[in-house]
Order: C-alpha cells, then sequence, then structure tokens
C-alpha cells in the first residue's frame, strides 16, 4: 500500500497578514507552517499502513522554498518520503492550477512505484476553499470521497471505504483503489513527533522536482493558468461604534439590555 499525502505549507493563521499588491496573501513573512488539517491527513494515512503492516507514505507538497517545512515535519510524523514540487512558475496558482502540479507529481511518482491512495486534509487554512481533493481526483480520473470522519482500506479486495458525518445524517462510501480521500479534524488526532522521528527526520532526503520534470508547461499554472482572478482586496477595516463593558458584576444584565434595545435577540 503506497500513500501519498497532500500537505501545504500555509501562514500563521494567528500571526498579522497583508495583502501584496497583486491582490494575493504576503507568504514571505517567515512564520509559515504545515496546515494543521493536513495533520489529520497524515496520521490518517500513518495509521492505515501501521494496521495493514505493510505500505509507505509519501508526503508530497508543492510551493517555494520555504515549503519544504511542511514535508519534513510529514518526516518527523513518520512518512517515509518526502517530495517537494518548487517552480517560479507555480506562484500565483489557484486551486486548479495546484491540483494540475499535484496529479502531475502523483502521476511521476505513480510511473516509478504504483499510488494505491492519496489523501488530503480537509481544507487549506489560509484559503479554506476545499476544492482541491476533489479538483485533483478528477484530473487523476480516480474515484473522490471527500470528507472523511473514518477512513479503512481492503487490501485483498482493493477498495476504500470511508464514513462522513453530516449535517443530519451518516453516510458510508466505498470505492475501488485507487481513489483520493480527505479526511476531517473528526478523523484522529494527529501523533505529536517524538526526538526518534524529529533525528530520523534529518537523515530522510527531500526530492525537489520542478515543472520539467513532470511534463507540465509554465502556462498550465501560476496566474497565466488561473481560472479565478483576484479583482480588489483590502485589508479588514477597523471596528467603529463598539461598545466596552467593565465587568462590575453588572456587564451580563448590561450586554442583554444591548441586544434587547438594538432588537439583536
Amino acid at each position: 500500500m503506497r500513500i501519498v499525502v497532500c500537505v501545504k505549507h500555509v501562514p500563521d493563521i494567528q500571526s498579522e497578514r497583508a495583502i501584496g499588491p497583486d491582490g494575493r496573501a504576503v507568504r514571505d513573512g517567515g512564520d509559515g507552517t504545515l496546515n494543521e488539517l493536513d495533520e489529520n491527513a497524515l496520521e490518517a494515512a500513518l495509521a492505515l499502513v501501521e494496521s495493514l503492516g505493510d505500505g509507505s507514505v509519501v508526503a508530497l507538497t508543492v510551493g517555494p522554498d520555504d515549503a519544504a517545512d511542511a514535508v519534513r515535519k510529514g518526516l518527523q510524523m513518520g512518512a517515509d518520503e518526502a517530495v517537494h514540487v518548487v517552480d517560479d512558475a507555480i506562484a500565483g496558482s489557484d486551486a486548479v492550477g495546484t491540483a494540475r502540479v499535484l496529479a502531475a507529481a502523483v502521476r511521476h511518482l505513480g510511473a516509478q512505484e504504483p499510488v494505491d491512495l492519496v489523501v488530503t486534509g480537509m481544507a487549506g487554512l489560509d484559503g479554506l476553499t476545499s476544492l482541491l481533493p476533489t479538483a485533483l481526483a478528477e484530473l487523476l480520473d480516480v474515484p473522490a470521497l471527500p470528507l472523511a470522519a473514518e477512513l479503512t482500506v481492503d487490501a485483498a479486495a482493493r477498495t476504500v471505504r470511508v464514513r462522513r458525518n453530516l449535517d443530519h445524517a451518516t453516510e458510508v462510501l466505498e470505492a475501488p483503489l485507487p481513489a483520493v480521500v480527505s479526511v476531517t479534524d473528526q478523523a484522529n488526532e494527529p501523533r505529536y513527533p517524538n526526538f526518534k522521528g524529529i533525528m530520523a527526520a534529518r537523515k530522510k532526503p527531500v526530492t525537489t522536482l520542478a515543472l520539467a520534470d513532470l511534463g507540465l508547461d509554465a502556462s498550465q499554472v501560476g496566474t497565466a493558468g488561473a481560472r479565478t482572478v483576484v479583482v480588489t482586496a483590502a485589508a479588514r477595516p477597523a471596528r467603529e461604534n463598539r461598545v466596552l463593558l467593565t465587568d462590575d458584576g453588572e456587564a451580563g444584565v448590561k450586554l442583554a439590555r444591548y441586544l434587547v434595545e438594538n432588537k439583536l435577540v
């Protein structure tokens, strides 16, 4: 069982963000980190290989030089291989462009050794589109099973089964391998890299690939290949007309009165 886990290097969502003149978030603040929701994807893949007793996990990312930190975190958690697609032409890619690069990278890896399953997180915390898993499945021409709260594989039958927790129902979906699965933060509790894993990760290389290695033309990715265009962007305006209450024991009553007077309840 060979599993590719797509991970993303995102800005720290707790820090102040800026928007550049091109309408995109400035990502060179040096405070980037592995997308938190992708840790669930890594944990799901690692647990699956452990339960099957056989297989390997490949952490795959796309982005500038700093993005290598994302796959290095994957190695620390226990991934066997790390692949980083980096090329200046990729800058400005939207979800579809990124999916094109990832699909080409998965096919590239599959030509060396078959890929049985691709796992992603449910969303990137920088964009929160949740578009990439389904777009990736479409480009790879394999089944998509998004938003899985539970993931199992029948290696003998070559099938994958997921449970999805919807608002008012629970779904169980099954598909033949290979497939693309995105997992939610309900799927598991990601393991924390231990000292042994951190030290072992230092000895594992990160394979670097460019667009030319994947047979992709620059016109298919980046701003040139984007399906979306940022028309305008601006920083969030400062809050005005705020009402600040000092809790002297009556703050709850004052808040309730304010909500009633302004017809907010």
